[in-house]
């Protein structure tokens, strides 16, 4: 039988409090960067009608409406516009576009209803670039 020593189970306890320790910190910077964008939407006029809508396929960062489009958005941030690109997956929005036709089942033109899938990008300065129709469903 094997045992660890307790400087390896005390290393072991700081990776475990390291990594929740990052995990928190990218929980609160995806917060924040998704206040910005709901912020940037504003401005421009676009309501934001939810924030991290969950269904059952995926979560939405952000539901935003334009005239009569619905428009849903992945929000992704990095130290800059074109590493939080990187991140935007194909995998990501096949989970969104579930998602959004979760969420258009309770709209009165259900998925008739005019859309769009937008990515919005925010830099470690908190700058804010929306890709529109990034994803064409």
């Amino acid at each position: 039988m094997t045992t660890r020593s307790g400087a390896e189970a005390a290393g072991q306890r700081a990776l475990a409090r390291s990594r929740a320790w990052r995990g928190a910190v990218a929980h609160r910077s995806g917060l924040a960067a998704e206040a910005a964008v709901a912020a940037h939407f504003g401005r421009s006029g676009r309501a934001i009608e939810a924030r991290r809508w969950r269904s059952p396929h995926g979560e939405i960062d952000l539901v935003a409406r334009e005239g009569a489009c619905v428009v849903f958005v992945e929000v992704k941030k990095a130290r800059t516009f074109a590493a939080a690109a990187e991140r935007v997956t194909e995998r990501q929005f096949r989970r969104i576009a579930a998602a959004a036709l979760d969420y258009l089942a309770d709209h009165p033109r259900g998925q008739d209803a005019e859309m769009r899938f937008d990515v919005a990008l925010v830099n470690d300065r908190g700058e804010v670039s929306v890709l529109e129709n990034a994803w064409v469903a």
